[in-house]
């Protein structure tokens, strides 16, 4: 969001953001600060790429290098912001972000207006798409650049009519299986060695054989949450593929279907839907994301599974006449902490 724009540019933009429709051609990189930083999402390969585009960008037009940080969604929300100027990709953009001499290039729905920072924002394209459309306005743009990014845009947004959608959720998982920063020691910051790299070889083996394995255990022991969630436990094969393929069968009852995963003692929720039903219960739990794909972090409270599931049951299925912070205040009751 270019705030500074004339009366008529304003207009526009305004109701561009509104839209989700903000693109990158709005906004000229050459009035861009130099960045202290540039912040991205550490958990996906859409974070990987458009973090190390945004440094090379940085390189080309500042001539230095900028450093790179990942972060989870968890941790980032309680990092302090003590930067005058950064560049920030594929965190859910929120009032925090809204500093000057900030640019946020992120493609999560924001209920947030920017005022101060600018942001680069387009709910149908993954944040490196965004990220590669303002490397192309510099001439950094090449054919195997194209190619990851396609791969890396079609895979985030779980594009499933496109023809090389399965080859997109392989190039997925090199981050999931293998790490942000394993991944980072290993290429460097030559993003084209990603293309037909050797590892994709093994992902795409361990797909064939681990996720038929991992599809007939989730659909085995499916649990109810509610009538609308279920929760699956995936304790094999890619996560993302067998939910979606438990929303394409007609056996399964319920339209939202959750997993739960631990880290750092923090129970995250993860939600797949198929009609924007999952982004509503992602609100519910104080969580974001997309209509579709969506997720929140557990209160700290909440540090394993079996509490996990008990605490879901009370806070999705209220007590007729419970308010919101009564079913919560319920649902946290007996928690134990260890």
């Amino acid at each position: 969001m270019v705030r500074e724009a004339q009366h008529g540019e304003k207009e526009k933009a305004e109701n561009d953001w509104r839209h989700g429709t903000n693109s990158a051609r709005l906004t000229p990189m050459s009035e861009f600060p130099k960045p202290e930083v540039i912040i991205t999402h550490e958990s996906d390969l859409d974070g990987f790429v458009s973090g190390h585009l945004l440094q090379r960008l940085a390189r080309k037009l500042f001539d230095t290098d900028v450093p790179l940080q990942a972060w989870n969604y968890n941790n980032w929300e309680r990092r302090p912001l003590r930067e005058q100027s950064a560049w920030v990709c594929d965190l859910n953009f929120a009032a925090r972000m809204d500093r000057e001499n900030w640019l946020i290039v992120d493609h999560h729905a924001t209920e947030v207006e920017p005022r101060k920072c600018r942001l680069v924002h387009d709910t149908s394209k993954s944040a490196s798409l965004l990220s590669y459309e303002l490397c192309q306005q510099h001439d950094l743009g090449n054919e195997k650049l194209d190619r990851l990014v396609h791969y890396t845009n079609v895979g985030d947004l779980f594009l499933t009519d496109d023809p090389e959608f399965t080859r997109a959720i392989d190039y997925g998982s090199l981050v999931k299986q293998y790490y942000f920063w394993n991944l980072h020691s290993m290429i460097g910051e030559d993003l084209e060695s990603l293309v037909d790299h050797p590892l994709l070889k093994v992902v795409a083996t361990r797909r064939e054989v681990v996720n038929p394995l991992g599809f007939a255990h989730a659909k085995a022991n499916l649990e109810r949450l509610t009538d609308i969630v279920g929760l699956v436990d995936t304790p094999v094969g890619d996560s993302n593929t067998i939910l979606h393929q438990l929303l394409d069968d007609d056996e399964v009852p319920y339209p939202v279907l959750a997993t739960l995963t631990i880290r750092f003692r923090t129970v995250s929720i993860s939600l797949r839907s198929q009609n924007g039903e999952a982004l509503p219960i992602a609100k519910q739990l104080q969580g974001g994301g997309h209509p579709n794909a969506s997720g929140a972090s557990l209160p700290n409270t909440v540090q394993r599974i079996p509490d996990a599931k008990e605490y879901l049951k009370k806070v999705l299925n209220p007590e007729v006449g419970d308010t919101g912070l009564g079913s919560l205040e319920e649902a946290l009751k007996g928690v134990e902490v260890k």
